[in-house]
C-alpha cells in the first residue's frame, strides 16, 4: 500500500474519532447543564415558596402582636379610667369632709367667743373679790398682831422654827430607819451571795498525811526489799529521797517524807518492784525513773485539768506544772489543788454577783496558793513564794496583789483581792473542809452556848447558822422585855471579849409568855 495513503487514512480516522468524541462529550455536557438548570430551578422554586410561607407567617405574627398591643392598650385605658373615677370620688369625699370641718370650726369659734365673754366677766368679778379679800386679810393681820402682841415676821419665824425642829426629828428618824434597813439588806445580800457561791461550788477533801502505806503480798517480800546487807533499801532511799520504814506491821511497808511528790514516786516505784519481783539496785534505779516520769505526767495532767476546769487559759506552762504538784499537797487534811479550784470558783461567783472582774478573781483564786508547791524546797512563806513565781512567769500585777493579800500580808487594794481572801476563808473554814477547822468549829459552838447559859434567867440556848447566830430562850417570869435588850448587849460584849471568830455573831434573845386555859 502506498505509505502516503496509509497516513492519510490514519489521519482521517483520528479526525473522525476526535470529532466523534468531541460530539459525545458535548452532548454529555449539555445534558449535565440541563440537569443542573432543572435542579437550580427547583431550588429557586422551593426558596420562593418558603419565602412566601415565611412572609405569611411573619405577617400573621405581626397581626397577632398588633391585636395583643391593642388589647393591652384597651385594658390599660380601662384601668386608668377606673383609677380616675376612684380619685374623683375620693376628692369629692374630701371636699365634703372639709366643708363639714369648716362648719364645725365655725360653730366652735362662736362657742369660744361666748365662753371668752363669760370668762372675762368672771375674771372681773374675781378681781373685785380678791381686792375685798386682801382688804379683809390686812384687817385680820392687824387685829391678830394687836391681840397676840407679835408682828407678822415674828409669828412667821416662830412657825418656821417649829417646823424645822419637827423636820429635823423626822429626818433623824428616817436616817436611822434607812441605815438599819440598808444594813439589814446588805447583810442579807452578802449572805445570799456567799450562800449561792458555796451552794454552786463544793470540793472533796482528803486526809493529810506525811506517810504512805504500801501493802505487801507476804512478809517475805520485806526481806527482798531490804536486800543483802540492806543494799536494796539504801538504793531505794537514795534514788527517791524518802525514808522506808519496815517494822513489825504485817504485810506493809511505810514510806515517810514531807515532800508529797517524792513520797508518791517512791510509792509507785515500790509497788512496781513488788509486782515485777526483780528487786536489785539497777532495777530499782530504772523503776524509780519510770515512776518519776509517770508522776510528772500526772502532775502535768492535773495542772491542765485545773486550768481547763476554771477556764483560765494563757497560764505559763511552768505555773501549770506547779499547779499539778498541788495535787499531792495537803493542808490540814484539805487537798490544796482542789482547794485552789474551789477558791477560783467561789471568787468568780461572788465577783459575778458584785459586778467585779470575774476572770481576774478566778485566775487569782486558782494561783493564790501556788507557793505551796515549792515551800518544801525554798525558804519563805507560801504567799511570798507564790507572788515571786507569779511575777517570774509574767502574771498580771493585779493577780500578784491578790496572792500577796490573801493572808493580809499586804492590805487589799482591789475588790478582787478581797473576794479571793473571802473565798479562801470560805473554802478553808467550811465545816468538814479541814480536820483542825472542824474541831475548832465544834468548840466555837460549845463556847457560844456556854457563854449564853452562864446568864441568869436563860432557859435554853442554841448556836445556829454554823456559829454565826446564838438564839437564847429566857424565862419570862425572870426577865422583862426591857431586860432582854440589856442581856443581849451583855452577851455580845462577853462573846467579843472571850472568843475569836471570823465575821459577826448575831445574839438573838427571845422572851415568850404563854397563857393556857382549858374549856370543859
Amino acid at each position: 500500500m502506498n505509505p502516503i495513503l496509509a497516513v492519510v487514512i490514519a489521519l482521517a480516522t483520528l479526525c473522525i474519532g476526535a470529532l466523534t468524541g468531541y460530539t459525545y462529550r458535548k452532548n454529555q455536557t449539555e445534558r449535565k447543564i440541563d440537569r443542573t438548570e432543572e435542579y437550580a430551578k427547583r431550588l429557586y422554586d422551593d426558596a420562593v415558596r418558603k419565602a412566601e410561607d415565611y412572609k405569611k407567617e411573619k405577617v400573621l405574627e405581626a397581626k397577632e402582636e398588633i391585636l395583643k398591643a391593642k388589647a393591652e392598650n384597651d385594658r390599660e385605658r380601662a384601668e386608668n379610667e377606673k383609677e380616675i373615677r376612684e380619685r374623683r370620688n375620693e376628692i369629692q369625699k374630701n371636699e365634703r369632709r372639709l366643708i363639714q370641718r369648716e362648719e364645725t370650726l365655725d360653730r366652735k369659734a362662736n362657742n369660744l367667743e361666748t365662753r371668752e365673754e363669760t370668762l372675762n366677766e368672771k375674771a372681773a368679778s374675781l378681781a373685785k373679790q380678791e381686792e375685798e379679800i386682801a382688804e379683809l386679810k390686812a384687817k385680820q393681820l392687824t387685829e391678830l398682831e394687836r391681840v397676840a402682841s407679835m408682828t407678822r415676821d415674828e409669828a412667821k419665824q416662830l412657825v418656821i422654827d417649829r417646823v424645822q425642829k419637827e423636820a429635823y426629828h423626822d429626818a433623824a428618824a428616817s436616817v436611822r430607819e434607812i441605815e438599819a434597813q440598808a444594813k439589814e439588806e446588805g447583810e442579807k445580800k452578802a449572805r445570799n451571795i456567799i450562800a449561792l457561791a458555796i451552794q454552786k461550788c463544793a470540793a472533796d477533801h482528803v486526809a493529810e498525811s506525811t506517810v504512805s502505806v504500801i501493802s505487801l503480798p507476804n512478809d517475805d517480800m520485806k526481806g527482798r526489799i531490804i536486800g543483802r546487807e540492806g543494799r536494796n533499801i539504801r538504793a531505794l532511799e537514795t534514788a527517791t529521797g524518802v525514808d522506808l520504814i519496815i517494822d513489825d506491821t504485817p504485810e506493809a511497808v511505810i514510806v515517810s517524807a514531807f515532800d508529797p511528790v517524792r513520797r508518791e514516786v517512791a510509792r509507785l516505784a515500790v509497788e512496781k518492784l513488788i509486782m515485777d519481783g526483780r528487786i536489785h539496785p539497777a532495777r530499782i534505779e530504772e523503776t524509780v525513773e519510770k515512776a518519776r516520769k509517770e508522776v510528772e505526767n500526772q502532775i502535768r495532767e492535773a495542772g491542765e485539768n485545773a486550768v481547763f476546769e476554771t477556764n483560765q487559759h494563757g497560764i505559763h506552762h511552768e505555773l501549770i506544772k506547779l499547779l499539778g504538784r498541788l495535787k499531792f499537797r495537803t493542808s490540814y487534811g484539805q487537798n490544796v489543788l482542789k482547794h485552789s479550784i474551789e477558791v477560783s470558783h467561789l471568787a468568780g461567783l461572788m465577783a459575778a454577783e458584785l459586778g467585779a472582774d470575774v476572770q481576774l478573781a478566778k485566775r487569782a483564786g486558782l494561783l493564790h496558793d501556788i507557793g505551796k508547791a515549792v515551800d518544801h524546797e525554798s525558804e519563805g512563806t507560801h504567799v511570798t513564794l507564790g507572788a515571786e513565781l507569779a511575777r517570774k512567769y509574767h502574771e498580771n500585777n493585779d493577780v500578784v496583789h491578790c496572792i500577796m493579800a490573801h493572808h493580809n500580808d499586804v492590805e487589799p487594794q482591789t475588790v478582787e483581792a478581797v473576794l479571793v481572801q473571802a473565798a479562801d476563808a470560805i473554802s478553808a473554814a467550811r465545816p468538814g473542809a479541814r480536820r483542825e477547822s472542824l474541831e475548832n468549829y465544834i468548840k466555837r459552838l460549845e463556847k457560844l452556848e456556854e457563854i449564853a447559859n452562864s446568864f441568869d434567867g436563860v432557859e435554853k440556848s442554841y448556836a445556829i447558822q454554823s456559829g454565826r447566830e446564838v438564839r437564847i430562850m429566857v424565862k419570862p417570869e425572870d426577865v422583862t422585855d426591857e431586860g432582854i435588850k440589856v442581856m443581849a448587849r451583855e452577851i455580845a460584849k462577853r462573846i467579843e471579849e472571850q472568843m475569836e471568830y471570823p465575821g459577826q455573831i448575831r445574839v438573838n434573845v427571845i422572851r415568850e409568855t404563854r397563857s393556857t386555859e382549858y374549856a370543859k
